[in-house]
């Protein structure tokens, strides 16, 4: 017996992406006050009310807000009420945008309002993250996540991949590109790299601490040509991760971002712009050479997270950025990653096209 035809999955875009001004502290700000912002910029990029919103996912971290369900506060900035459709991950905002991108798939909405936010400014971010790793060998130690990236830097340095000079250069490309194309950005322009934090990564091979939140809007088919002039197709998406123990991996290399690529396609077309949260320059190194990026590709046009890094937010910003390229025309395939835990231990990889341009 022949099997019945498969439906076409459903083709599901970014419309729309906002992000706030990124800064060092927003004592002022509550997290429902910084989030306001992009959620209505989005809404009325689209046009969109947020009755018509099928679906809303948010991604932050209650252990950097220091308390327990912190998300369900800034469903105030969302409006709750009538009810809503909605989902939080404790990750960054790039699975938030993919669980959204999940509910699309099956056809339940046609639209999703995905954001994301964190505030690192309260407490001691490095010590603070800690808390993420194995609980048993590795977090009773307490090694910070800039020692953690360090001993990646060395282990590069060490294989030969890297050497400072090349790490500062990277550092010096994403800030100047960040002064050129992100008003937003923490960190802008030409920058010492400053004394060594931890050997061998320098102040300027870290990222910035700071407070940030961003959103975007998916939709699905002709919603989303409706929403958008040119909407930013998602052609993959996937993620993977590595081992928890830091012991047993390569800290030069990166088997899940690799595998997760494949698996979203990025290797079956070039791309022309690569968004990547690389937090440390030496991290760079190592996403370039996974993802198969060479000299042609537009790397980190928005600065990256050298010069933003809002952590829960700068993954999801990674999307939006490329995203936004596409809707600007600057664009016709480009890849967004984005990674979580230390050492890039779990990757996210997304593949974004534009539709042809009329001959």
């Amino acid at each position: 017996m022949t099997p019945p035809a498969r439906e076409p999955a459903r083709d599901i875009a970014i419309v729309a992406f906002a992000q706030t001004a990124h800064r060092r502290r927003t004592d002022e700000l509550s997290e429902v006050e910084m989030l306001m912002p992009v959620l209505h910029q989005v809404l009325a990029d689209t046009g969109l009310k947020t009755g018509d919103i099928g679906f809303t996912c948010s991604g932050s971290s209650d252990y950097l807000a220091g308390r327990a369900f912190s998300f369900t506060m800034a469903l105030d900035g969302v409006g709750a009420w009538p009810p809503i459709s909605e989902s939080h991950v404790e990750m960054d905002g790039a699975w938030a945008l993919y669980e959204a991108w999940v509910k699309l798939l099956t056809g339940e909405a046609d639209t999703a309002l995905v954001y994301a936010y964190g505030k690192s400014s309260p407490g001691p971010l490095r010590d603070v993250l800690t808390r993420q790793l194995d609980p048993y060998y590795l977090a009773p130690l307490w090694p910070d996540s800039v020692s953690l990236a360090a001993l990646q830097a060395q282990a590069l340095i060490d294989a030969g991949e890297t050497d400072e000079p090349q790490l500062a250069t990277i550092a010096a490309r994403n800030r100047a590109a960040a002064t050129a194309h992100n008003p937003q950005a923490q960190l802008k322009g030409p920058r010492p790299q400053g004394d060594y934090l931890v050997r061998p990564l320098r102040t300027g091979d870290c990222p910035p601490i700071g407070d940030g939140a961003a959103a975007v809007v998916l939709a699905a088919g002709d919603r989303a040509r409706e929403l958008c002039d040119r909407p930013a197709w998602i052609r993959g998406i996937d993620h993977r991760i590595e081992p928890h123990g830091l012991g047993v991996r390569d800290l030069t290399d990166s088997p899940s971002t690799r595998l997760a690529a494949e698996r979203a396609g990025a290797f079956d077309r070039p791309v022309d712009t690569a968004e990547l949260h690389a937090p440390f320059t030496s991290q760079e190194v190592i996403l370039r050479k996974v993802l198969q990026l060479d000299d042609t590709v537009d790397i980190n046009p928005s600065g990256g997270p050298l010069a933003a890094n809002p952590v829960m937010a700068a993954g999801l910003i990674r999307l939006g950025e490329a995203a936004a390229r596409i809707h600007r025309g600057t664009s016709d395939r480009a890849l967004a990653h984005a990674t979580s835990g230390p050492c890039l231990q779990q990757n996210l990889v997304a593949v974004l096209e534009g539709e042809p341009r009329a001959a």
